[in-house]
């Protein structure tokens, strides 16, 4: 029960403590990596519903840049860049999202080591030239057999 003089010793509810039995604090930044769970301020995590109303917030700005980044993705724009930028912002506050971004870091950083390896890169440049010759020999024909002029200009 609470009198009033105990008003003040009301302890608030750690957020530390809902995502040990989520299970998300396993993960506790054993790899030299943040701990899950809020960022938010204390004196917002303090308050149940403050904390609430802090979340529907940070998700709907997050929403709205992912679907920016999703509009952008067929449009002119940095559309995966934005939409990382969203799941950042997700991140600050919701576990799955942080888990998501730690996943994605470490397929990135895996993807540029595979691409800074040696023989990928001599693999790589070798493709490339082929390409290139390919494209130059292709061109090459076409100015041959058309001469300057464009594709939809010819008339056979």
């Amino acid at each position: 029960m609470n009198t009033g003089s105990d008003k003040g010793a009301k302890e608030p509810e750690a957020p530390e403590t809902a995502d040990a039995a989520s299970g998300a604090g396993v993960d506790s930044g054993t790899s030299g990596e943040k701990p899950l769970g809020s960022r938010a301020p204390g004196f917002i995590q303090a308050r149940r519903t403050l904390h609430l109303s802090w979340q529907v917030g940070v998700f709907v700005v997050g929403l709205a840049v992912v679907v920016a980044g999703v509009i952008m993705l067929p449009l002119p724009g940095p559309g995966w860049l934005v939409i990382f930028g969203g799941m950042a912002i997700w991140a600050t506050e919701f576990v799955w999202a942080q888990l998501v971004l730690r996943w994605t870091k470490r397929k990135v950083t895996e993807a540029t080591q595979r691409a800074l390896d040696p023989k990928v890169r001599r693999r790589n440049i070798i493709l490339t030239t082929i390409g290139v010759v390919i494209i130059a020999v292709l061109g090459g024909v076409y100015v041959w057999k058309f001469g300057l002029e464009m594709p939809w200009n010819i008339k056979q």
